[in-house]
């Protein structure tokens, strides 16, 4: 019997043979505004950071209007092996998994599943009569009752009190390391363990960068009824045309893994010994950390990216509506006494990722309503709605951002445009 395949099915076997295929499609610089002289000046400032034993390996990929206008690729994604870094590779993209996770938790807020203002203790529990640290010691930590409850919005915006264990001062540094919450065996776990911790503020007083997203993907958890991983596959990866992005990376996947560098005392580069903050790439390992669990590739997170270019849409898949990305891409510190982040006030802080509230402050190249996020083995995206443009550059390097290669690149990206 003569078996035949929509053009859709073929399609979508097609990409699972070859993930390339997913990618946006390709235009010309010069097509689309952008100066190859001019993008030669970035790509040649990357290498450099090669060339210079600085970083084993990158990825940079640039889109506009929807096509790419530039993709390249740099150094080794494995040095001792000799294996190039390519189009495909799968690098963790730790903190820019929050944008993916707050995400997840607008379109749940669109359904009417909960308010922004709720508290989350409605949905989680256990986050309820959390206590907020003043002083003392670890060993004996002055705490008092937190006045408000957590809402879920301190969360979208990192007002909550919340910490990590390196953004944290004494005592509440040491409470951290010492329960190792994000060595936790599944979110439940990661929530129980957290409860017991004290806040470093007391909520919806001031930015302070932390666990919130965590907190987030157990939300999404509870609310959906779903795992927080089948619940993005379901929601946003399928639709999206993401095949290589999860909280896991398949074994047949493993030889397109890079792995993470640093530089040893000597200042040579060398593998990492424990990729940190719990981010295992084997299956049943950790848990579903939304914070900065998930693995990607440059084609996928640029897809993601450019939905919320195009106001929530691609492909005919509706993510997310207009006026959701929208409000998710507005300065939501206002509320606060001090409403911006940094010291120059050039960038607030949106449902997610950050924003550029004024241009002139920030001494830099870009545009007022810039929005994007970072991730601490040196990676970054930003989108630009006023050019229609969406960038990414990736790394596998640690500490974050440690040669300053992020404000160098920006720049470049920018004065490459010149139409």
């Amino acid at each position: 019997m003569k078996r035949t395949f929509s053009r859709a099915v073929i399609c979508g076997l097609l990409l699972v043979a070859n993930p390339l295929l997913a990618q946006l499609p390709h235009a010309q610089p010069d097509e689309l505004g952008f100066s190859p002289e001019r993008l030669g000046k970035l790509q040649a400032m990357v290498q450099g950071y090669i060339d210079e034993g600085k970083h084993a390996g990158a990825i940079t990929i640039i889109a506009r209007d929807g096509r790419i206008v530039d993709f390249k690729t740099y150094g080794y994604r494995d040095l001792e092996a000799r294996a190039p870094m390519e189009k495909d590779t799968i690098v963790r993209i730790y903190s820019m998994s929050k944008v993916i996770t707050s995400v997840a938790v607008l379109q749940l807020f669109e359904e009417g599943r909960f308010s922004l203002d709720d508290p989350v203790s409605r949905f989680l529990p256990q986050l309820t009569n959390l206590k907020v640290c003043t002083g003392g010691t670890a060993e004996n930590a002055t705490l008092v009752d937190a006045k408000r409850p957590i809402t879920i919005k301190h969360l979208l915006t990192h007002t909550a009190g919340f910490a990590y264990d390196f953004t944290a001062s004494e005592p509440v540094k040491t409470l951290f390391q010492k329960a190792d919450i994000l060595e936790s065996s599944s979110l439940k776990e990661f929530v129980e363990r957290l409860s017991k911790l004290p806040l470093v503020q007391e909520p919806g007083t001031a930015f302070y960068y932390g666990v919130n997203t965590d907190v987030l993907g157990a939300l999404v958890e509870v609310v959906s009824g779903k795992p927080l991983e089948d619940y993005m596959q379901d929601r946003i990866f399928g639709p999206l045309g993401m095949k290589d992005t999860g909280f896991d990376v398949l074994p047949e996947k493993m030889p397109r893994l890079a792995k993470l560098y640093e530089n040893g005392p000597d200042g040579k580069l060398r593998a990492a010994a424990k990729p940190p903050y719990g981010t295992y790439s084997e299956k049943g390992r950790g848990f579903a950390s939304g914070g900065g669990g998930l693995f990607s590739t440059a084609g996928d997170y640029l897809r993601f990216a450019q939905m919320l270019l195009n106001g929530g849409k691609l492909d005919g898949h509706q993510i997310l509506g207009r006026k959701t990305v929208e409000l998710m891409t507005a300065n939501h510190l206002t509320f606060l006494e001090k409403p911006t982040l940094g010291e120059n006030g050039a960038e607030g802080f949106g449902l997610g990722g950050s924003v550029r509230i004024d241009l002139a402050k920030a001494n830099t190249l870009g545009s007022v309503g810039v929005f994007g996020c970072d991730g601490a083995a040196t990676t970054t995206f930003r989108i630009d709605p006023k050019e229609k443009t969406a960038v990414l550059l990736l790394t596998q390097h640690l500490p974050y951002n440690q040669h300053g290669i992020f404000a160098k690149f920006y720049t470049l990206f920018y004065q490459s445009l010149v139409d």
